[in-house]
């Protein structure tokens, strides 16, 4: 039997100087029962206004649903059945009772609120929780591991459910079991960072570029909330830190990608890998995906490959990850680098599929940051810094103003197993966290006039009928509206889906699941489900049409109408190294749809 005592005692003069965590819980009310960002925007300012600037990395974290940034991989790790233990020694009800009502409310932290409400006991000592003692709580179960670890995540967890008013307990249990739901966008954070530490939400960019810089968001409000604008200015690029990458805008031919670089560009090949961010400090390796996960663990070879052939004690650097096919030696396509991403048999996988590293951009190396240096200056100094062989190869590049040479190296990279080129503006800098026309796309599939692919987010889903009936049998899929920071519905997609599909989709997008529409997606259509726009999947389509019921583009071509996608169809490639913010823009849609115009019109 396990003796757990959840009374604890401070001073009563102690709780009126801290900030009680029922003011975060009943803000995170608030956030969740709006649809409209700029509601979300000002509660998040009146929170931060009325946090103690000490505080303010943590309220921060907590409201992001953890404890530290991504990048760190720390995690609180809780599962289900853990939280249901701790609901039952913090309420006194049977853990048969909790998984009974767990079932009809879909939601541990609703099921904990009901447990809570209906208790009519009296807690003689209970304390008001503060967010230093939610925070320290956490924190020490998620460093608790080894043997007792459970047992010792049970008594915090409990002690904690014990002190929390119904509604506390709701956003605890969804906090530690990861499924926190605020869907409270980057974005909205600077704004009210911005808005909260210097009065003006103009100056958001400048806080978003230290944000940029360092993926810490709670060292950024720290930050800002302290030395304000000008401690801001203070953030730099450091190693262990991952930059926000860059992402590329698309054209579909090779004549309006010259035109758009100033006549002159550099193409590389654009490899189908995974892109991997490698910070490199003496034997230090740690590598990030485009999500900003440490995958350190999936790939110890490519880390062992950056140890050797990345010439510098301190560098950031990115690549493209490929899988190798180790009896020939050919590329091998995205899908065959997803089996490294696993947690268990490593080895074997590394054996199966061997890697090839092909480096294309340098962000800082020795003291020198690289990314506001023209990218002429940072290809030559990777080229010095890497040394290369079979495994480690600096992606193929070609300096050119001439179409004949661009179409030709286009041609080339295909027939070398690429997906295309990326043209790369010569005087342009790394522009950290931006998506601008100093990288422009140009693929295989955007030269056919019947396909594009799109990389577009699950916002919601229809149940299906006779063969799907009890099952998801379509997905609401959006663009991501850059400009607004939110997503717009572009088409309905149930096709193209395997029956493995329909099954392992619901399971991968539970975490995901809301009661309502999430105020960052615009959307004409009532969906059955909805989700935080989290899941991106790849899509093709037969052409874009106008649509009367489509928020993507809507007004942009004709007044009340937006663009669709005409018989999507899913490809079966998850984009599992793509966030939300990677999907399609609705401005690329746009300008597809606007060149596909043309193509008809001559």
């Amino acid at each position: 039997m396990l003796n757990i005592c959840v009374f604890r005692f401070v001073k009563g003069e102690e709780w009126d100087s801290a900030l009680k965590y029922g003011l975060i819980a009943d803000v995170y009310e608030r956030i969740g029962a709006t649809t409209k960002r700029l509601e979300m925007t000002d509660y998040l300012v009146d929170l931060f206004r009325r946090t103690p600037r000490g505080l303010i990395d943590k309220v921060v974290y907590l409201t992001q649903g953890r404890i530290y940034p991504d990048f760190a991989g720390i995690e609180i790790g809780v599962a289900d059945r853990l939280a249901i233990r701790a609901m039952a020694l913090a309420t006194g009800q049977p853990t048969e009772r909790i998984e009974e009502d767990y079932k009809k409310t879909g939601d541990l932290g609703k099921t904990v609120e009901g447990l809570l409400d209906k208790k009519t006991q009296v807690a003689l000592f209970r304390r008001p929780l503060t967010v230093e003692d939610v925070y320290e709580s956490l924190e020490r179960m998620a460093k608790t591991t080894g043997a007792g670890s459970i047992d010792q995540k049970l008594r915090l967890l409990s002690g904690l459910l014990a002190d929390a008013t119904p509604r506390e307990a709701k956003y605890l249990v969804r906090t530690v079991t990861g499924n926190l739901r605020l869907g409270i966008g980057d974005m909205s954070v600077l704004d009210a960072l911005a808005i909260a530490y210097t009065g003006d939400k103009a100056n958001r960019p400048i806080i978003e570029r230290a944000y940029d810089m360092s993926s810490d968001l709670g060292a950024v409000a720290k930050t800002v909330a302290e030395g304000g604008l000008d401690g801001i200015r203070t953030f730099k690029v450091t190693v262990g830190k991952p930059v926000q990458p860059m992402r590329a805008q698309r054209l579909p031919t090779a004549q309006e990608i010259l035109e758009k670089v100033g006549g002159t560009g550099a193409a590389e090949y654009k490899l189908d890998g995974e892109r991997l961010q490698v910070h490199k400090r003496n034997d230090q390796v740690s590598l990030f995906s485009r999500r900003l996960e440490n995958v350190l663990g999936q790939y110890p070879d490519a880390a062992e490959l950056c140890r050797t052939h990345i010439n510098a004690e301190e560098a950031i650097v990115e690549c493209e990850c490929v899988a190798v096919n180790p009896s020939t030696g050919e590329l091998m396509a995205f899908q065959e680098l997803m089996h490294r991403r696993r947690k268990h048999g490593i080895e074997e996988a590394m054996k199966a599929y061997p890697v090839s590293l092909f480096m294309f951009d340098l962000l800082y190396a020795n003291g020198e940051d690289y990314t506001l240096k023209p990218y002429a200056e940072r290809r030559k100094a990777l080229e010095r810094l890497i040394v290369q062989d079979d495994q480690v190869k600096i992606v193929p590049s070609l300096v050119t103003g001439e179409l004949g040479k661009l179409e030709a190296f286009f041609e080339k990279a295909i027939e070398d197993g690429c997906e295309g080129l990326l043209i790369k503006g010569l005087n342009a800098p790394y522009e950290a966290g931006g998506r601008g026309f100093s990288w422009i796309k140009c693929k295989r599939e955007y030269q056919s006039e019947l396909t594009d692919t799109l990389d577009l987010a699950i916002v919601g889903a229809f149940y299906g009928r006779g063969r799907r009936a009890g099952r998801y049998g379509a997905f609401l899929l959006a663009a991501y509206d850059e400009e607004a920071d939110i997503f717009r519905t572009v088409c309905k997609c149930g096709t193209g889906f395997t029956d493995e599909d329909l099954e392992s989709f619901p399971k991968i997008l539970e975490p995901h699941l809301i009661p309502h529409r999430h105020s960052r997606v615009d959307s004409k259509l009532e969906a059955d489900v909805w989700f935080l726009p989290q899941v991106v999947i790849e899509t093709i389509a037969a052409e874009i049409t106008l649509s009367p019921i489509h928020t993507c583009g809507v007004n942009a071509v004709r007044e009340g109408s937006g663009l669709a996608l005409r018989f999507p169809k899913y490809t079966g490639r998850p984009r599992q190294d793509k966030g939300p913010e990677d999907a399609t823009t609705v401005k690329e849609i746009i300008q597809m749809y606007q060149k596909q115009l043309k193509r008809i019109q001559t």
